[in-house]
């Protein structure tokens, strides 16, 4: 059976990478002089209590290559096929780190890595996906497929309690810190073509927010993949984690309403009180283009014409995405 892995800013529960088998690679965290192993021995707790009191952020940083070996070589040896999910590339520097362990371990035939363009559980929604698959019988290479056609529909975002964290990270003015702390100001982030991007700027107390936010992507939430959506939150009150859950439960439209808590590397840059709701757009009907794409004439379509196929699904899926995005793209251009 097809092996999954996935860096540890997937933020998938404890339960939930036992259910589905799932190797977790960890990040790095470093506090002070004193670094850490993201989800092993280090806790948010342990790092927002470090923040408070030096006053500043922790500094992240991806695996070493004989971190990613010593968790690839294992399955190297016996050949085993593996898809291995990383944080977007845009975001840190992991997918390069685990592609030159692949290269160096010269498993390329059988190990895939996905960049997930995304970052906490969007990452793990499509980790989950796979998961299933492998489940199934079903290759290496299909999985990655799938997911890299996958990709676009998967909605990531999260409402911000304290600017302090982003304003320390270097993502917004000390002016706009001040300025949020005084009015309240909880902004959205959402996550766009494998970027953070800021949306739309809530004011008043959380418990509000929470609910103006989820209740704006109502249609969304009530067209999406019916599996599975994610609450993800750094270290919130869970009277408010519970409201939201009981919210998404009344939709009556989710098999399983997930709630986890975000890892280390990105509760440091979040802050507490960090919550968001994660799930997967039902995919649209573009084709079929079996025709357009059956370059033999056939009637079969070969791997790398299936590749080209969904190389073409997934840019119209961009396209569309691009276009719901429009309002909040106005908006984050705004500092926050």
């Amino acid at each position: 059976m097809v092996k999954i892995i996935a860096d540890s800013t997937c933020d998938l529960s404890k339960e939930l990478i036992e259910q589905y088998d799932i190797e977790i690679l960890p990040l790095y965290i470093r506090l002070g002089e004193q670094e850490y192993r993201d989800g092993v021995n280090i806790t948010t707790q342990d790092i927002f209590q470090w923040c408070e009191k030096n006053e500043a952020t922790p500094q992240t940083s991806a695996p070493s290559i004989a971190d990613v070996i010593e968790v690839l070589k294992p399955y190297a040896e016996e050949e085993q096929e593996v898809v291995f999910f990383t944080i977007s590339s845009q975001m840190s520097t992991t997918n390069n780190v685990v592609r030159m362990a692949v290269e160096e371990l010269e498993c390329e035939d059988y190990t895939y890595v996905v960049d997930s363009e995304n970052l906490s559980t969007g990452i793990g929604l499509l980790v989950v996906e796979a998961a299933k698959m492998a489940k199934e019988g079903k290759s290496a290479k299909e999985i990655a497929s799938v997911m890299e056609a996958l990709k676009p529909y998967v909605r990531a975002s999260f409402v911000v309690d304290t600017l302090k964290y982003l304003h320390r990270g270097g993502r917004c003015s000390a002016t706009s810190a001040l300025v949020g702390g005084i009015f309240k100001v909880k902004p959205k982030i959402f996550v766009k073509s494998g970027k953070m991007e800021a949306g739309k700027k809530y004011r008043g107390v959380m418990d509000k927010v929470l609910v103006e936010y989820a209740k704006e992507m109502e249609p969304q939430l009530l067209t999406a993949r019916t599996d599975a959506v994610f609450i993800t939150h750094a270290d919130c009150d869970q009277d408010l984690v519970n409201s939201l859950k009981s919210y998404l439960e009344h939709l009556d439209r989710f098999e399983n309403v997930y709630v986890t808590e975000a890892g280390g590397v990105i509760s440091s840059h979040c802050g507490p009180g960090t919550q968001g709701i994660l799930f997967i757009e039902q995919e649209k009907n573009y084709g079929p283009y079996d025709s357009k794409f059956d370059i033999n004439h056939n009637g079969i379509m070969e791997a790398e014409e299936k590749e080209a196929e969904n190389a073409y699904i997934r840019r119209l899926a961009e396209i569309d995405r691009e276009a719901d995005d429009y309002e909040e793209e106005e908006d984050s251009r705004e500092d926050f």
